[in-house]
């Protein structure tokens, strides 16, 4: 596991009207404080990467359809620095992940409709000065490749 990444599995609560999960508590283990809610879908089979923060922390659960959420440890100082990770969440692994500031992090939907995530993030988005590093999604010094792997 990349180190400071979280995973914590998300209890869903059914009964005769529908159901309910969970996603982060303020008296979750994994908790550290808030700064916004949001949501993003990504389209099947299409790839968002790379980006990390150098402040915020991320909380990823995907609500709706799955989705691959690769994470990559850029922190030189780090003792899993340079790991790759993959999970696949969604409504067939429901978990929220913990990101850490200076993970690379990136998504694919993978299945037949867009995946819908949740990110609650430990700070505001900043539109005049966003806390966010981008890397090119394919043309990079991260050793992954977002093809699907078949077999």
């Amino acid at each position: 596991m990349i180190q400071g990444v979280q995973i914590k599995k998300l209890k869903v609560i059914p009964d005769e009207r529908g159901w309910l999960m969970e996603m982060l508590r303020s008296d979750d283990q994994v908790f550290q404080k808030f700064g916004q809610v949001y949501m993003s879908a990504v389209y099947p089979g299409v790839v968002k990467a790379w980006h990390c923060h150098e402040k915020q922390t991320d909380y990823f659960t995907v609500v709706k359809g799955m989705a691959k959420i690769v994470l990559y440890d850029s922190r030189k100082d780090s003792p899993t620095y340079g790991q790759v990770k993959e999970f696949f969440m969604g409504e067939k692994n429901p978990i929220l992940i913990t990101i850490p500031p200076m993970v690379l992090h990136g998504m694919k939907g993978i299945g037949l409709e867009p995946a819908f995530i949740i990110n609650c993030p430990t700070e505001p988005y900043n539109y005049k000065e966003p806390d966010e590093i981008r890397v090119e999604p394919h043309d990079n010094d991260i050793p992954y490749d977002w093809s699907r792997k078949d077999g």
